[in-house]
């Protein structure tokens, strides 16, 4: 497949690139390498780290760091930010209408069946409407690119999105390596996230909040895959990380406990998925969550973080209707286009996909981190018969999608500077307006001709500086 390479344009550096390809070919190559070994160390003392599961050898590790960025111009970001922007508010006017009046499915742009059936459908949030009427308060959409204006949406992280602390501490660690490097090139800066998320959040406090709301951080406890995250941005937002037993509800509201007694929290930033956020509601035999939170929550009384049921926005083939969501609630055609996509659910889809295997990468519809998913063209004949029999048996499981030519960017290797395929990842944030800080997580395949960049599946991560031009 044709590939497009984000520094080079065949034998000339494009434009973005220009001053930091000056400044590279200044650089001793044993200079670099000591860089890159400077970036793991710190990594190694700050604790950045990701639990595998299902992996005794290995429950902790480092993601690995590449010290050579990926760089926008202003001018893409922009593109890209209105198409984020527009996304965004499409996915939060579907989430209140698919718990509401459900025009979309009255209209028939949507197969009723694919809500009412849908495993991520939460039946208690009908009718409720969350303060100020957000539901995805923290969204990461992660987006590919094929050519010079050629952007996808690949999928929508309305959950609980993953990988801003990774975001953060590539930019503090590249400014700690190569000072030099932001006095000579205007990168825009992402080290506010903290306080934007901080301020966004408080800006979602229920409405009968009075003063200035107490927020704090729900997190599963240390053996989640994302612990490091829920502390460093509690830490960052100075607010408190708290587990499950140590909150309760106290005379409807929901309390934290203190060396003073129980607190009030009027906004809850919650790291755990719906099914054990409340056990009288949903999974009985929960430890990880609160009993009876959900009651406070279609009171009014505390705002969530990103609401119960907004998981529906994250299947897979809700996706693949996203070009109809977003035209529905906007008015206007998508600036940012899906990955053509079919859905296995539709027998004639089923059959293309199965007769094409080879060529296709299929997906769990509510999977993530790279799992349960086939790389048709990186597979073995055996592999995909094996994926074929599942496919067949549970074809509404699945989607596919044509395996996409992913832009390249430089690694740094032993012999110099090589393309690697990349993906990005903005974090969005939504209150009574929508900020997007510059840039994002970038994720690398660190292994050469790979398109996986999930750090589970081995991928890296790079920082993604966005200039000021």
């Amino acid at each position: 497949m044709d590939t497009f390479d984000e520094m080079r344009l065949g034998n000339q550096i494009r434009p973005p690139y220009n001053a930091y390809a000056s400044w590279f070919e200044r650089q001793d190559a044993e200079r670099l390498r000591i860089k890159s070994e400077d970036a793991e160390k710190v990594f190694r003392r700050t604790g950045i780290t990701f639990a595998v599961y299902g992996d005794p050898e290995a429950a902790e590790r480092l993601i690995p760091f590449d010290i050579v960025p990926r760089i926008l111009s202003g001018k893409e970001w922009r593109l890209l930010v209105q198409g984020i922007e527009q996304r965004v508010r499409a996915l939060n006017a579907f989430l209140y209408d698919i718990y509401h009046r459900q025009e979309i499915l009255k209209a028939g742009r949507i197969p009723t069946d694919l809500i009412a059936r849908n495993k991520a459908f939460v039946p208690e949030m009908i009718g409720v409407r969350p303060p100020g009427g957000v539901y995805t308060h923290i969204i990461g959409v992660d987006i590919v690119r094929t050519g010079e204006d050629e952007f996808y949406v690949l999928e929508d992280n309305a959950r609980t999105p993953s990988g801003v602390s990774y975001m953060l501490e590539n930019r503090e660690t590249m400014m700690q390596l190569f000072p030099e490097l932001f006095q000579k090139i205007k990168v825009l800066p992402v080290e506010n996230y903290p306080q934007l998320l901080r301020d966004s959040l408080a800006a979602a406090r229920p409405d009968g909040c009075k003063g200035s709301p107490t927020l704090a951080v729900l997190t599963p406890g240390s053996f989640n895959s994302a612990y490091f995250e829920h502390a460093f941005l509690a830490d960052q937002m100075g607010v408190e990380l708290v587990e499950g037993q140590d909150l309760r509800v106290v005379d409807g509201r929901v309390a934290m406990r203190t060396t003073q007694g129980y607190k009030t929290i009027d906004v809850l930033y919650r790291r755990l998925d719906d099914d054990y956020l409340d056990p009288l509601t949903f999974k009985p035999d929960s430890i990880l969550g609160v009993p009876g939170i959900m009651d406070v929550f279609r009171a009014g009384n505390v705002a969530i973080a990103n609401a119960p049921g907004t998981s529906i926005a994250d299947d897979k083939a809700i996706y693949s209707y996203m070009p109809e969501i977003v035209e529905f609630y906007t008015g206007r055609k998508a600036i940012l286009r899906n990955v053509p996509t079919w859905r296995c659910a539709e027998p004639e889809s089923l059959s293309y996909v199965l007769d094409n295997l080879e060529e296709l990468v299929v997906k769990e519809v509510h999977g993530s981190g790279g799992y349960g998913m086939l790389v048709g063209p990186a597979a073995t004949k055996e592999e995909r018969e094996a994926f074929a029999t599942k496919l067949k048996a549970f074809p509404s499981n699945y989607i596919a999608q044509p395996t996409l030519a992913l832009s390249t960017c430089p690694v740094l290797t032993e012999k110099g500077l090589a393309p690697r395929h990349v993906d990005l990842r903005p974090f969005v944030l939504v209150s009574d307006q929508i900020k997007i800080v510059p840039g994002g997580l970038t994720r690398v395949a660190l292994k050469e001709g790979s398109l996986v960049v999930n750090s589970s599946q081995g991928g890296g991560t790079k920082d993604t500086w966005v200039l000021d031009d």
